[in-house]
Parts: structure tokens; C-alpha cells; sequence
């Protein structure tokens, strides 16, 4: 039997839309749908019908925490930096509540997936919590005391667009990034980004497992190159560190499965944090793919209203 306090967490991504019912602290009921791409009015729909299915299935009303690929602008109230670009200048959280006709948090999706490793995932307990996504982007999220810190522009944890710290030869000025900036950490530290950096090394294409797969065959060119992404990784992971000094880092994304990482990056950030000592764990997501839509629901932490927003 169910209880009375339900979470529903929703992954509005660009190709599909993925939710989960936590009771309590139990996952109960999981959907996917394709999303519909460039209709917002569809989304709207997708969304509403989705809530009304779960909830119809299991006969609880649940909070509604959704996640997007982008940030809801303080500034203007509509959704910005979206690579889902229907949704960009629109109203989402105003909208989604209409159709639902109660309120509803709506968050970076980042922000969800360091949501949810600190609430029950590989950084549960720790204080200040960087969730990093590495992937065809490079995103991040911060979470003090189990809650999410937006910042006032609500673009905390965006470290993808600052630019690589520390340059070396041949890092200055860098790629051009589609921000309109060059040299940003995302042109460095994505899986295409790795991709090519080991296309320039081997003269040949391979993506990120296959790289990992390559150095672990003992090929030359895939372990340079993992060895300047591990570099490169730990300057950026030093400037969080100097910033925010996290208790706990936690990696996600495609490329947060390379084992190596773990092993290899630690003992490169003593070089770059400003301390005597430089031993932040970086630990692998415990709930992987899953921690956005987890976290989605974890957005509302009691039944009452009071959320970690």
C-alpha cells in the first residue's frame, strides 16, 4: 500500500520524457515517452498526460519537480539556455502548472542529478555537493545541505562556460564554443571535445568508449589522449575547488564511465588547488542515467509544500 507522500520527477529531455513515482524513498512506477520535437503546445500535453497516467495507475496525487535542459530566467520568467529550443522564451513552470492546475518546481537538470546523488545516491550525507555532467555538453550542479543553490541568475553550477584554466601550449585561445565565446571548458572536456583531440593525436575518428576501450588495449594515441583529458579535467575541477570547495565531486554523463578517470585525476589536482592538501573524492553517480528524473522528484522534499528549491 502506498503512502500518502508521493514524489513524481520528470526529465523533460530532447528526445524523450522520462518519470518516476517515489514513494517515500522507493521508486514505484517508471514512464518514457518520445518527446515532441519543436511543439511546444505537444510538450505541454505530453507532460499533463503523463502526471494523469502515473497518478490514475497508482490512485495518490503526487508533487510534480521536472527537469530541463536549461534554466527558467530570473530576469524574465521564461526558459533560457535550452538546448530543447522550443522551449526557449517560454513560459514552462506557468504553463505546466495551468495544465495541471497545481504548483510545480521546475530546475536545471544538472541541478537535478547533483540533487539526487546527494540526497540518495554516491554523495548522501556530504554537505556541499558539485554534480558534474560530462557528456555532449559539460554541465554541473550544486547542492549545499540538501538543497539546490540556483544563484541569482540561476546559473550556478554552469562551469562548462568558463574558460579552461590554466592554459597550455596550443589551449589559447581555443575552440569556439556555440556560447560565441572561445575556449570554453565544454569545447575541452565534452565527448566530442574528446573525440577531437583524439582525432588530431591517432589522424582517425573514435568516440569516448572507444578511446577508453583503446587505452585500456594499451594503443598509444587513446592514452595520450586520455592523459591530456585527465589533465584538463583536473585544472577545471581544481577552479570548483578553489571556488566552492565541495565536500564530495560526482561525475555523470557518457564519459563518466571511463574507470580511469577516478584514479588518474585526484593526485593531478594538488597542482592546482590552492591548499596543502587537495583530496575531494570524485566518485562515479551511484544512480547514473537515472539521477535526473530522480532528482526532478526530489525537488520537493516534504508533502507539505516545503521544497529544496
Amino acid at each position: 500500500m502506498l503512502s500518502e507522500v508521493m514524489r513524481i520527477g520528470i526529465d523533460l529531455g530532447g528526445t524523450k520524457i522520462e518519470a518516476i513515482a517515489i514513494d517515500g524513498s522507493t521508486e514505484v512506477l517508471r514512464r518514457r515517452i518520445s518527446s515532441p520535437r519543436g511543439n511546444y503546445a505537444a510538450t505541454l500535453t505530453a507532460v499533463r498526460d503523463l502526471v494523469a497516467a502515473i497518478e490514475g495507475e497508482l490512485g495518490v496525487t503526487g508533487t510534480i519537480g521536472i527537469g530541463i535542459p536549461g534554466a527558467i530566467s530570473a530576469l524574465t520568467g521564461l526558459v533560457k539556455n535550452a538546448n530543447s529550443t522550443w522551449l526557449i522564451g517560454q513560459p514552462l513552470d506557468r504553463d505546466i502548472e495551468r495544465v495541471l492546475g497545481r504548483q510545480v518546481r521546475v530546475t536545471n537538470d544538472a541541478n537535478c542529478f547533483a540533487l539526487s546523488e546527494a540526497t540518495d545516491g554516491a554523495a548522501q550525507g556530504a554537505n556541499t555537493v558539485f554534480g558534474v555532467i560530462l557528456g555532449t555538453g559539460t554541465g554541473g550542479g550544486v547542492v549545499v545541505n540538501g538543497r539546490v543553490l540556483e544563484g541569482r541568475h540561476r546559473i550556478a553550477g554552469e562551469w562548462g562556460h568558463n574558460p579552461l584554466p590554466w592554459p597550455q601550449n596550443g589551449e589559447h585561445p581555443g575552440p569556439a564554443c556555440y556560447c560565441g565565446r572561445a575556449g570554453c571548458i565544454e569545447t575541452f572536456l565534452s565527448g566530442p571535445a574528446l573525440s577531437s583531440t583524439y582525432r588530431s593525436i591517432a589522424g582517425r575518428s573514435a568516440d569516448a568508449a572507444e578511446i577508453a576501450s583503446l587505452a585500456n588495449s594499451g594503443d598509444r594515441g587513446a592514452n595520450a589522449t586520455l592523459d591530456i583529458y585527465e589533465n584538463r579535467l583536473a585544472r577545471a575541477l581544481a577552479s570548483i575547488i578553489n571556488v566552492l570547495d565541495p565536500d564530495v565531486i560526482v561525475l555523470g554523463g557518457g564519459l563518466s564511465n571511463i574507470a580511469r578517470l577516478y584514479n588518474r585525476v585526484p593526485p593531478l589536482l594538488k597542482s592546482f588547488v590552492f591548499s596543502d592538501s587537495a583530496d575531494t573524492p570524485i566518485v562515479a553517480a551511484r544512480h547514473g542515467d537515472s539521477s535526473g528524473v530522480r532528482g526532478a522528484a526530489w525537488l520537493w522534499e516534504e508533502p507539505n509544500g516545503s521544497g529544496t528549491v
